[in-house]
């Protein structure tokens, strides 16, 4: 029997536990079982010209390029490893697919498995975490192959998907920014994505709305009254009628001379009690982090990188088996998983003394809303593990993060929090102003987890509620009267939003169904969990920032479009940069793995929207569509057809082209600015640089 895993760690853990502890070159091995491992991806997409000499150079009309036969190539880096595991497979009757338990890690050792062809049993190890106890329950509970194998498809529709979009629409806007001179004098290639792209936009948005901000003054009045036989006086603010003059869509006071005359009129005078009402509230503990709220909570307390907590939590995961499988969009837990809470308090206060006394305190009676196994999909919240640990071993920001996981965890194990929630409103001369406050009753779950209050207004610019209803108000009823002692009219001015943050930009991501008007739309994201996935949206961050289309900047590395993104968003039709439809996609790769649609149907849909985008983007170059070079390109990998690769019929059709081939490569001139004026220049750019003097 053979265990393919997705890293040389995982597989000493597996192999641990399976007693297979004699080391191979690659492997490992015990009686009748063999663990070997991969580098994460061993294979990756070939490069166009491996389906054709003509895609060598980027030229737009040799696009599209659509592979009629899909190639993969095996990295440099692992091809001694992908030999070991070839061997192997070809001596394998029964293989156990170990590798993580998500789409990525199903295509990772199922991509190598099809190269090799191999043709024998399959059954998967579907793990949550690498504590022995963990993978020993996992081997007792082995899947068939084919129940996974769906995973497989949805991962070759993603790769594929993304290599189509690209491969052309990289080629295609970055020739078309070259002929119309948007990429300046230094030149180089634009990198469109899937869904990088409709991500830049959200950031390019937002810069955007910050660029033309204009800010404006409103006013808040604001009331200090003393309730009859009161030593003490509460806050009450006015509140302003919607649709009067000078107060805006937002209810705010715009008019100083109208909170003047709020002022005049109602000072020192006293107010009618028309309503004081208190609600005793109860609040569950918040659920167990998956990877985004993780990842956000991070970055707001720390300043912390979306793939830095990304590869933390893996550590925590994998070095240390401390917590269980951090690539996780869910918070519940499994029921079953209830009946473990001891061995995990145990294995909290082994590895932190200091976690005693709050341990003792939690009630592993208690079972609320966090355990249902309706709510769990691929994984589970991110929870502690039953394996002893020394905090001692942890870096700083993996205590941190470990800090939260523990917490979140405990907290499921202590009662509601509860609070009295009092609303008193009160008419003075027929100004109504309304007073909010809430009284802490018990303490509950945030004994455990004392979560620090977001700052007011930190995303909007708005005062926050936290800062207004941190007083106890009077018990009064309706009819009493209250002397409005003093007011005073603040003045205040509307704040732009803040720029992205790499947390706020992953909840952006996530809740894109926030930005989306069309009813049907907006239902399909709520359920599918907006742009990218748990395991991709770090990822995606650091592909835009390394290909320079954002940059960070200042002290809380703050998220902004450099020039590049900003002329690439420009340039991009909705179709392409719309993150509605992107995360439509997403969903479309759910339906694959869930059975609902076929890998060629996806493709199908995915080349047909990419011919109509590639019409447009070449359309905008002020380049000839050549169809029949389309028709031919659709059968990528077998000759290329001459009559449409070949044809250079720019010069009579554009007024910039030269008029004349290229000297170098054939391909027509185009008139272009640079630095020094006009010039000529090679369409095959960047393949051919061959410039001539205007």
């Amino acid at each position: 029997m053979l265990y393919v895993c997705e890293k040389p760690s995982q597989a000493r853990d597996i192999a641990k536990v399976l007693g297979a502890g004699g080391r191979g070159d690659g492997y490992l091995q015990g009686q009748g079982i063999t663990v070997t491992w991969c580098f994460g991806h061993l294979l990756e997409q070939a490069e166009p010209e491996a389906y054709g000499a003509q895609y060598k150079r980027w030229s737009l009309e040799s696009l599209p390029i659509l592979p009629a036969e899909w190639k993969l190539d095996v990295k440099k880096s692992g091809a001694k490893q992908f030999r070991v595991i070839e061997r192997l497979l070809k001596q394998a009757r029964h293989v156990v697919i170990a590798t993580d338990a998500d789409r990525e890690g199903e295509m990772i050792a199922r991509e190598v498995m099809e190269l090799c062809n191999y043709r024998g049993q399959v059954s998967r190890l579907w793990l949550s975490a690498l504590d022995d106890a963990s993978i020993r329950k996992a081997l007792g509970q082995l899947k068939p192959g084919a129940e996974t194998e769906k995973l497989y498809q949805a991962g070759l529709a993603r790769s594929r998907a993304d290599w189509l979009v690209g491969m052309n629409l990289s080629r295609a806007y970055t020739l078309a920014a070259q002929y119309s001179g948007q990429l300046g004098d230094k030149g180089g290639a634009l990198s469109v994505g899937r869904v990088q792209t409709p991500t830049l936009r959200l950031v390019a948005d937002r810069d955007e709305q910050i660029r033309h901000f204009v800010p404006v003054d409103y006013w808040d009045v604001v009331a200090s009254c003393l309730p009859a036989g009161a030593a003490n006086v509460f806050k009450a603010n006015w509140v302003a009628p919607k649709g009067k003059d000078g107060i805006d869509d937002e209810g705010r006071c715009t008019n100083m001379a109208l909170a003047q005359e709020v002022v005049d009129t109602c000072k020192g005078q006293a107010a009618t009690v028309l309503r004081c009402d208190t609600e005793r509230k109860r609040q569950a503990a918040p659920l167990p982090y998956e990877l985004s709220g993780l990842q956000v909570e991070a970055s707001r307390r720390w300043g912390l990188g979306a793939q830095q907590v990304l590869d933390i939590a893996q550590a925590l995961y994998e070095k240390h088996k401390l917590t269980t499988y951090p690539r996780t969009d869910c918070g519940f837990l499994p029921v079953s998983q209830h009946a473990d809470a001891g061995a995990v308090f145990k294995a909290l206060v082994a590895t932190d003394r200091n976690l005693s006394g709050l341990v003792s305190q939690a009630d592993t009676s208690i079972k609320g809303k966090v355990w249902d196994d309706s709510k769990i999909t691929a994984h589970h919240g991110i929870i502690p593990t039953a394996a002893h640990g020394t905090i001692e071993h942890l870096s700083e920001q993996e205590f941190f993060l470990y800090d939260l996981i523990r917490k979140r965890y405990l907290a499921q194990f202590f009662p509601h929090y509860e609070y009295d929630q009092t609303v008193i409103e009160l008419d003075c001369h027929h100004y109504k102003f309304r007073a909010s406050g809430r009284v802490e009753r018990v303490a509950g779950w945030k004994v455990a987890y004392q979560e620090p209050e977001a700052e007011p207004g930190a995303e909007d610019g708005k005062a926050g509620a936290a800062d207004k209803e941190a007083q106890a108000l009077p018990a009064l009823a309706k009819g009493d009267s209250v002397l409005v002692q003093d007011l005073a009219s603040i003045k205040r001015q509307t704040k732009p939003p803040l720029p992205y943050t790499e947390g706020t930009l992953i909840q952006a991501m996530k809740g894109i169904a926030k930005l989306v008007e069309n009813p049907k739309l907006k239902a399909i994201l709520k359920e599918n969990a907006g742009i990218g996935t748990e395991a991709t949206r770090a990822n995606i961050i650091e592909t835009l920032l390394n290909r320079k289309l954002l940059e960070r900047t200042g002290k809380k590395k703050q998220l902004r479009t450099t020039p590049k993104g900003i002329a690439l968003i420009g340039m991009l039709p909705n179709a392409v940069k719309d993150p509605a439809l992107t995360a439509a996609w997403e969903q479309a790769l759910d339906a694959i793995a869930s059975g609902e649609m076929t890998l060629v149907q996806f493709m199908d849909k995915q080349q047909n929207w990419l011919m109509k985008v590639l019409e447009r983007a070449k359309a905008g170059a002020n380049m000839p569509v050549q169809p029949e070079s389309v028709a031919a390109s659709r059968n990528a990998g077998a000759a290329a057809n001459p009559a449409g690769s070949n044809r250079q019929e720019a010069g009579a059709a554009n007024p910039e082209t030269g008029g004349k081939p290229c000297p170098a490569c054939g391909k027509a001139m185009l008139k272009r600015q640079g630095k020094f004026g006009a010039f000529w220049g090679c369409s095959g750019f960047p393949g051919c640089k061959m410039i001539l003097k205007f």
